[in-house]
């Protein structure tokens, strides 16, 4: 029988400490009269979570576009803990950490999860750095951002399970992952979706999907997501997968930053992926316009110039090498710290 979202667990803990319905009330007043920010954030979220409403406001992170609000049932969101709980085989009294800002569905979700399942979950102040602030305790849980684990790469032995999501995994940090006796799985999933919907171990190419998911893809090629416990609607998505079943995809890259280039369709993360070893700054890859090609393939590189050679490109398929390098002081970001690519493209008509 699936637990309601006004139920706690029983053995649910913050911090160590027990905490039923009314204590977490009090809890959540005390975080938003006297916490810090991101445990203000946490209050906000428990009372909101606590009130009389069935559904719950959040906001998209904007990635491709202007953040939106969007309501979810306060159910769903347990539907969507239950089935990560399945999925990654937990169980309650397991130990797990909230690293994540709770302003956004990852940390959201973390602290779901922990209500339902029974957690015993840590909190601590969401850092890029894991390694300054984490206790020096073993964890059976934890979701993390890529930067996190590129960032924390010494201390990820301390979690048994290790999800990664908010951003593709690059083959680098894949690399350096498999090094790690932890269970690490990448996620996909999107506020729309109440976080993941699938996840692969690290290393491998497809998602497969968790049990509430049914998939399949539109006349764009692009992920179609049936999960009728998450959403009465299908999420119709921008990413492009190829499907190797209705329950796992491998993906491709964003609809929206396809290059058409001289007539061939050029997937910019697929090319990122084979330079990300090489670059040391952040940097995407997108298309301009071009009097031959009609749009070229470009690199654009955070920070100041200096001189690329060619032989950075060496791994690359004749029309995947950039025609030209453009450094940026400054990239614009979400409110998530993603790259908005649109946004930064966009500064170069200004300048």
């Amino acid at each position: 029988m699936i637990p309601h979202y006004q139920n706690i667990h029983n053995q649910f803990k913050i911090n160590g400490f027990h905490f039923d319905k009314e204590a977490l009330f009090q809890l959540a007043y005390s975080l938003i009269k006297e916490g810090k920010e991101h445990e203000h954030d946490l209050g906000v979220f428990l009372l909101d979570w606590l009130d009389e409403k069935e559904t719950i406001q959040l906001t998209t992170s904007g990635t491709t576009g202007a953040p939106k609000n969007i309501t979810i049932k306060k159910q769903s969101m347990v539907g969507s803990a239950i089935a990560t709980g399945n999925f990654f085989d937990l169980h309650p009294k397991d130990k797990a950490l909230l690293c994540l800002p709770a302003k956004y569905i990852a940390g959201k979700m973390m602290i779901v999860r922990a209500m339902i399942l029974g957690f015993d979950l840590d909190i601590m102040v969401p850092t890029s750095h894991l390694d300054d602030l984490l206790p020096h305790k073993k964890y059976d849980f934890v979701a993390i951002v890529p930067l996190q684990a590129e960032n924390s790469f010494e201390k990820l032995h301390q979690f048994k399970k290790i999800i990664i999501g908010g951003a593709k995994v690059s083959d680098h940090l894949a690399f350096k992952l498999k090094d790690i006796k932890s269970e690490i799985y990448e996620t996909y999933g999107m506020t729309e979706t109440i976080t993941h919907i699938a996840a692969k171990k690290i290393g491998e190419e497809f998602f497969d999907v968790l049990e509430h998911v049914n998939i399949s893809i539109d006349d764009r090629n692009c992920l179609v997501i049936d999960a009728p416990s998450i959403s009465d609607e299908k999420v119709i998505t921008n990413d492009i997968v190829t499907l190797e079943n209705a329950k796992k995809f491998k993906w491709l890259g964003r609809y929206d930053n396809v290059i058409n280039s001289g007539g061939i369709k050029l997937f910019p993360e697929q090319i990122e992926t084979k330079l990300a070893s090489k670059i040391t700054n952040r940097f995407f890859v997108a298309g301009l316009p071009d009097d031959v090609l009609g749009t070229k393939v470009v690199l654009v590189i955070e920070g100041n110039e200096y001189k690329v050679e060619t032989s950075l490109f060496n791994d690359l398929e004749k029309f995947e090498k950039p025609r030209d390098v453009i450094f940026i002081p400054q990239f614009i970001e979400t409110g998530t710290n993603k790259i908005n690519r649109i946004q930064t493209l966009n500064t170069l008509k200004v300048n």
